[in-house]
């Protein structure tokens, strides 16, 4: 894999507003040559996060670097990073034509490059309408188009996924896919986890500002496929024991009823006659990768706020 200097690295990353903390102690990299999902409920401290890594927000601490250092300390940022963070910060009196303009002018870009990106994103015929004419579909490929606009090697996406229709997203999954492919860096954002799995390669995941998972997407969809519904008189003996070996519980309550996830039934059945815990029921639940998120991600309790990583991954500072 690249060197993560190479993409997005953040540090122990806080922010409160308010007395609030909105990003908690947030670690994590976002290596090139893949697509990276950004995912959280919303209210997450996803946006947030977003903004302090592009420096347009101060970090009350930490540290998020882009290609090696704070984006603004770079000489020329636009040409490192560049970035959508939704449509509503977008002049609504501009033509599609003149929110690129403007842009362009700012970086020193070529307005050849203005008319690429247009036919890019298949605005073309609408160059000439003013924002508050477009369609949000049509404004969402807009704001990919001034994120491109300056070829840049790392773009970040807030949110890109609203108001694209199933062939929109088809499109994006394609766009960006082959923007990695080039050894750039890809960061979006969403809290739509099953369009999500359509385009993203490996996911991060928080829940109020904290990191709960970090990994690729398919050994996420693979844990998730399945969990093991037990039932006894006292699990407290076996669930104690697969909390401290890193397994994930969700017991319902009551003390008789638990689920597992990441072990097979037989695993769990041996385990069970090594600490004497007595079962009176044993069977395989299916699960979608939407209900793990959905559960790691409740903020009901904390039963779920321990952290899935990579093995290679989740160094923190």
């Amino acid at each position: 894999m690249p060197s993560v200097d190479e993409g997005i690295s953040v540090r122990g990353l806080t922010k409160s507003y308010g007395g609030h903390r909105v990003v908690d102690e947030l670690s994590f990299d976002v290596a090139p040559g893949q697509v990276t999902g950004f995912l959280g409920p919303n209210g997450a401290g996803k946006s947030t996060t977003l903004q302090m890594i592009l420096g347009l927000t101060s970090p009350g601490s930490g540290t998020a670097a882009v290609h090696g250092r704070p984006l603004p300390e770079h000489a020329e940022p636009a040409r490192i990073a560049g970035a959508f963070l939704g449509a509503e910060h977008m002049l609504p009196g501009l033509t599609a034509r003149g929110h690129l303009d403007w842009i362009a002018a700012a970086t020193g870009t070529a307005p050849a490059r203005i008319d690429e990106m247009l036919d890019l994103v298949d605005l073309t015929r609408a160059r000439s309408r003013r924002i508050s004419q477009l369609s949000l579909g049509m404004r969402q490929r807009l704001g990919i188009a001034a994120a491109l606009l300056t070829d840049p090697e790392v773009i970040i996406l807030d949110e890109p996924l609203n108001g694209l229709d199933p062939a929109g997203i088809t499109w994006l999954r394609s766009l960006l896919t082959d923007f990695a492919s080039t050894g750039r860096t890809v960061l979006l954002s969403s809290h739509l986890l099953r369009e999500m799995e359509l385009i993203a390669h490996h996911v991060i995941i928080i829940r109020d500002g904290a990191l709960i998972a970090d990994r690729p997407l398919e050994e996420l969809r693979r844990e998730s496929s399945s969990r093991v519904q037990v039932q006894g008189t006292n699990l407290a003996p076996l669930l104690d024991h697969l909390r401290d070996e890193g397994i994930s519980v969700d017991p319902d309550g009551s003390g008789t009823h638990a689920a597992i996830t990441g072990l097979e039934p037989v695993e769990i059945f041996r385990l069970c006659v090594r600490l004497g815990v007595e079962l009176t029921g044993l069977a395989t639940e299916e699960r979608g990768l939407e209900d793990t998120f959905l559960g790691l991600t409740d903020t009901g309790d904390d039963r779920h706020r321990h952290t899935l990583r990579h093995p290679i991954q989740g160094a923190t500072a």
